[in-house]
């Protein structure tokens, strides 16, 4: 190597440089290509973890979303209820009524019966003891039968007579309720049937 000295400069001695050989640039070098290879799966990763995470959120919302759903499923389920409790004691009260109206009923037919059978004669012609003689009106409407026959006298054999009349048996009860169920009575008034097994 030729140096060129001039008198007023001092003099640097670089040395022996040694050539590098220039790079080409058609094949990568193992280090860019490592690089490109973590960069590429870094990003895929960052694109995994984003598209998890949108599906994530979605989801969170999703679920609160059903979360709200169910509460208000909550207040509906107490409300229906509350509106089946009111109809239960409706259906209730009008039953009761309905049984007292009932049993009411029985008990006048039940007295109507009884009253009949005092008032009756028995099927012997003989009256029961203690009842009363039948009114004026009935004599009156048999002694006027046979007039209305065109004058046949009630000896002949065209006139027809009343048949006797039958004692009905009253009975002493209405029939048990069935021992299938149990009759419950609440303090309050209220009555409920229990089916028994």
């Amino acid at each position: 190597m030729t140096m060129i000295s001039e008198p007023d400069m001092p003099a640097i001695d670089i040395g022996n440089q040694e050539q590098r050989e220039p790079v080409a640039t058609g094949k990568p070098s193992k280090a860019k290509t490592i690089g490109v290879i973590v960069a590429g799966g870094a990003l895929l990763i960052t694109a995994v973890n984003m598209a998890a995470a949108v599906y994530l959120y979605r989801g969170m919302s999703d679920l609160r979303f059903v979360e709200a759903r169910l509460e208000q499923l909550g207040a509906f389920e107490q409300r229906i209820a509350a509106r089946l409790d009111t109809v239960n004691n409706g259906f209730q009260s009008r039953f009761e009524k309905l049984d007292s109206q009932l049993q009411g009923s029985f008990n006048e037919i039940d007295a109507g019966i009884a009253r009949l059978g005092q008032t009756m004669p028995v099927a012997g012609g003989e009256g029961m003891p203690g009842a009363e003689e039948p009114s004026e009106f009935a004599t009156s409407t048999l002694a006027q039968a046979p007039e209305a026959l065109d004058g046949e006298s009630a000896s002949e054999p065209g006139v027809i007579e009343a048949p006797a009349t039958r004692k009905r048996i009253a009975s002493a009860s209405p029939p048990a309720p069935s021992s299938n169920y149990q009759r419950i009575q609440q303090p309050d008034g209220k009555v409920y049937y229990r089916r028994i097994n």
